[in-house]
């Protein structure tokens, strides 16, 4: 069931992005605003075209051509938006208005879209204060990009002020977490090719686009290594390659054998040595503060059995 999820995730994921176009035009019209200082609006704006053309190949309508357009009027409602946009020939128009509220910031924006036309985007969110601004255009940008409702758009470093709940990852975290599987020998292990229960450990540190931990682990024997993970995505599907190193202690049978009497004693092997392990994976729900985490790997250890395997876990962290 659980993999039946994980898999309906990621398909639903890759589908909406798949939709998502990000090669027209785009007039972003000036801020509104009032009680708010002219030199922290224009900033905003300047972070949130910096974003949109970081992150899209969303072609932004310069500047000069929107003022020529306007010729000084303030516009801030969906008519005058239109129109503006249908004289710098864009395909889409976004505005948005920022209001004080208390100490807080109140902004509602809106992408509108001038072939189709029809709205697609009407948003409202909340920032705590004018040091909350930088994070929040940046998840206005998200939203643009991924024509997605700005709640959707959470990212590890992108949490705003007012979703700083218990259930929410603002930047950096240290996790702890138990992940359990099987382990599937592809070599050695005495040719016993039949699965085995693991059950692990991990202690890690994670950043918007690496991971660094330590694992302990119950399998086939024991191992623990350290291991380093790199993020392809701070959203709540980030998939993940990463590479290991440690120790493997595999379980072996004695060096005696009972053939009728007496005992026999045969050839001594290490059992345990070094071990490089290769990784791929997805964590799941990287904003919230439980990730379910599904992870592959390839053992290799290095001793006289020459043991490789594959091991398959998930678990939470």
């Amino acid at each position: 069931m659980i993999k039946k999820i994980f898999i309906l995730t990621i398909l639903a994921s890759l589908f909406n992005l798949a939709q998502v176009k990000t090669n027209y035009k785009l007039a972003i019209l000036p801020f509104s605003s009032k009680g708010v200082d002219e030199i922290s609006i224009q900033t905003a704006e300047s972070i949130l075209k910096l974003e949109i053309e970081r992150q899209s190949s969303i072609n932004i309508i310069r500047e000069r051509e929107i003022n020529n357009a306007l010729q000084s009027d303030i516009c801030d409602d969906i008519e005058c938006a239109v129109e503006i946009g249908k004289k710098v020939q864009s395909d889409r128009v976004f505005f948005c208005k920022i209001y004080p509220l208390g100490s807080n910031l109140i902004l509602q924006y809106y992408l509108y879209d001038l072939n189709e036309n029809k709205s697609v985007l009407i948003e409202q969110t909340k920032a705590l204060g004018l040091e909350d601004l930088e994070v929040v255009m940046k998840r206005i940008a998200r939203s643009i990009i991924t024509e997605t409702p700005f709640s959707s758009g959470a990212e590890v470093g992108t949490v705003v002020g007012t979703e700083t709940t218990p259930f929410l990852k603002k930047s950096s975290s240290y996790n702890f977490g138990l992940t359990f599987g099987y382990l599937f020998p592809t070599y050695g292990y005495d040719s016993d090719r039949e699965k085995s229960f693991t059950l692990n450990a991990h202690f890690d540190y994670e950043l918007p686009n690496y991971a660094i931990g330590l694992m302990m682990g119950a399998r086939n024997g024991f191992a623990i290594n350290l291991y380093g993970h790199y993020l392809f995505s701070a959203s709540d599907i980030s998939p993940y390659v990463g590479t290991a190193v440690g120790f493997h202690w595999v379980s072996h049978p004695t060096d005696y054998d009972y053939v009728f009497e007496p005992f026999i004693e045969r050839e001594k092997k290490q059992s345990h040595g070094f071990e490089l392990v290769l990784s791929a994976g997805f964590r799941l729900f990287r904003t919230q503060r439980f990730t379910i985490i599904a992870n592959l790997e390839y053992l290799i250890t290095f001793n006289d059995y020459k043991d490789r395997a594959i091991v398959f876990t998930i678990g939470l962290l």
